[in-house]
């Protein structure tokens, strides 16, 4: 049975351990998961397979999370898709409420899906929560 479009989640972190972490956690809760290391394959991904959610770290190599994300925002095909940020970067210079979900590293597994379930289930919109 194939997973309905509003499921898949990609996944942009360039830790790999942490990346298969959070892999298998979504996957676990019956979602549809596409994970890469890097923003400019998080671009590409996007391009081959538009995701109902973007789970994005900050920090990574190639292209910046926070290039991957103003490039989401700037497109009408991207814009709507709520992107959750889980970093251990310095945010001090991020709004948060740019972002559908802040989370800081270390993120417990379980906590990252139950962000995603919120998240999916308000499609977007709502209160922006930092934890």
């Amino acid at each position: 049975m194939a997973t309905s479009p509003w499921r898949r989640i990609l996944i942009v972190e360039d830790d790999s351990q942490l990346r298969e972490l959070y892999r298998n956690a979504l996957r676990t809760a019956g979602y549809a998961v596409a994970a890469v290391e890097d923003g400019a394959d998080a671009l590409r991904q996007i391009e081959h397979s538009m995701p109902a959610l973007v789970v994005l770290d900050l920090a990574l190599p190639r292209v910046d999370g926070r290039d991957v994300h103003r490039e989401l925002k700037a497109r009408s095909d991207t814009r709507h898709i709520p992107v959750i940020v889980v970093s251990g970067t310095d945010m001090a210079d991020v709004d948060a409420h740019q972002f559908a979900y802040v989370l800081r590293k270390p993120c417990d597994p379980d906590r990252l899906v139950d962000v995603v379930d919120q998240c999916m289930r308000r499609a977007g919109g709502g209160v922006v929560q930092v934890s």
